[in-house]
């Protein structure tokens, strides 16, 4: 996985920026009741998404948490006195403190399982009867866009999809919540050039083809091949779910 304090300062530049943030801020908060008082954003990360989710709805009280310090650090810039450094899964909040819970880009890069299910869990216990978690799900599918990149790695060594929205209702479903609402939006400026898959080869983004091992540089060498190395494929697109807590 990557060092995410080391990320930080790179982070949003290399996610797509402000225009991927404005496309997954407008989706989630179409998926969060209008009446929503108290906001937690879970994994904020750089606080990008999290700044537009407060000015979209000034009545809109919004809390963001990251483990990272250095994330938690330029979020804290974006959003003065409502960032905390917290692990989502052990939050620090009493049960029913807010009226809708957001994780966007964050259960696709925990360790298994049990990890999941804890964060799905916490982000249900601090939501109040007839809160709303909302949810990224099925990332890594998402960059699969049918591109001659694609095709290249297709035979690559996958980690399992922790993120896979069957599992993620099937933990929702357990922890009380019921499924809401399914949506979508574009990542923008994130289509693969294969000139940055490359990059992204050789700077750990495959979790399970590490920097400078052989079979990573034959899947770099294949890239290489490819025609147009710095024309960008289609953006991806990612999904988002959203599950209701009963009253």
């Amino acid at each position: 996985m990557l060092d995410y304090d080391k990320e930080a300062d790179a982070y949003d530049a290399t996610r797509g920026g402000e225009p991927r943030a404005a496309a997954a801020a407008a989706t989630v908060l179409g998926l969060v009741p209008a009446g929503a008082r108290r906001l937690l954003d879970v994994a904020c990360g750089t606080g990008i998404v999290t700044r537009r989710l407060a000015a979209a709805r000034p009545a809109l009280r919004v809390t963001g948490a990251d483990l990272a310090y250095g994330m938690a650090r330029i979020a804290a810039g974006r959003l003065p006195g409502a960032i905390v450094l917290a692990d989502s899964r052990r939050l620090p909040f009493p049960d029913g403190t807010f009226d809708a819970v957001t994780s966007v880009w964050l259960l696709h890069l925990l360790d298994g399982p049990g990890d999941v299910r804890s964060v799905v869990a916490e982000c249900a216990r601090v939501l109040r009867p007839g809160g709303v978690y909302v949810t990224t799900a099925d990332k890594a599918a998402a960059h699969d866009v049918d591109s001659d990149i694609d095709a290249v790695l297709a035979p690559r060594p996958r980690r399992p999809a922790q993120d896979a929205a069957e599992t993620i209702t099937s933990y929702a479903v357990d922890c009380g919540l019921d499924f809401a609402a399914r949506a979508g939006f574009p990542g923008l400026g994130q289509g693969r050039s294969p000139r940055s898959t490359i990059a992204d080869l050789r700077r750990g983004w495959f979790t399970r083809l590490p920097p400078g091992d052989p079979l990573a540089e034959r899947f770099a060498a294949r890239l290489a091949a490819l025609p147009d190395q710095d024309r960008p494929r289609p953006d991806p697109v990612f999904t988002v779910l959203a599950f209701r807590k009963a009253d």
